[in-house]
């Protein structure tokens, strides 16, 4: 292994005041042989926090996100996770499990939009009636019921799948979900948030901070296009076997 590593930087997390930093390490290795995984202390030399970066407005620190530079740093090579070029490896081991651990979140955070929008609707008189007896709200609240329903059954069935056949053989069904949480989770929060009128967008609720959070895990582990991509080409591949 050689003793010093170029590495440019692709992801970055913080764990008890230690990095675990992914770069390329490799550029002429094979595609999934490019990438290591190491660990940066946060007091080496070169390491600076910028400043902490606002999610729709949120400040999330201490484990929120940062911009951080790193001048010239070093470390030893040991540091390096399971060996030179297998940041891939350790990053793919994790994915599956943490893209359904989202989903679990999203199902939650939907289910407590359910019931913030319902005691809402049971208690807010608009036009003089509940506005739980509106036809329009129960129409609508019976669709977030049905969809988020639906989407925690996915989920039930990609963790089945995950513990049964693993990360590789699940990774359709674990991109279904990840597609449908977020989705779903957006859509209940956006009409708890309506239910709520200006309370809903305002930080005196949860909801504003539930739909903001909501909506990043539409990016975080893999944006939409990448999980839809993944379920096209499975399909794609039974039609031709």
């Amino acid at each position: 292994m050689r003793a010093v590593l170029w590495v440019m930087c692709m992801f970055l997390v913080m764990l008890n005041g230690v990095y675990f930093m992914q770069g390329k390490t490799d550029f002429s290795a094979p595609r999934h042989k490019q990438q290591s995984m190491i660990l940066v202390d946060i007091n080496t030399p070169g390491v600076q926090i910028k400043r902490p970066l606002l999610v729709f407005g949120f400040d999330d620190a201490p484990h929120g996100h940062a911009e951080i530079t790193f001048d010239n740093v070093r470390v030893p090579v040991t540091n390096i996770l399971l060996g030179e070029g297998r940041g891939f490896e350790i990053a793919q081991g994790r994915l599956g499990p943490g893209r359904l651990h989202h989903c679990m979140r999203l199902i939650g955070a939907a289910e407590r939009g359910m019931n913030m929008m319902v005691e809402r609707a049971l208690s807010r008189t608009a036009f003089g009636k509940k506005i739980a007896q509106h036809g329009s709200f129960q129409s609508d609240l019976a669709k977030c019921r049905i969809e988020l329903e639906q989407t925690r059954l996915l989920v039930l069935e990609a963790a089945d799948q995950l513990d049964r056949h693993g990360n590789k053989k699940a990774r359709g069904i674990l991109a279904m979900a990840k597609v449908a949480a977020p989705n779903m989770a957006l859509k209940v929060l956006d009409m708890a948030i309506q239910v709520h009128g200006a309370a809903g967008v305002s930080s005196d609720t949860a909801l504003s901070h539930l739909w903001a959070t909501a909506r990043t895990l539409r990016l975080a582990d893999g944006p939409d296009e990448v999980h839809l991509g993944t379920i096209a080409k499975l399909e794609l591949q039974r039609a031709r076997l």
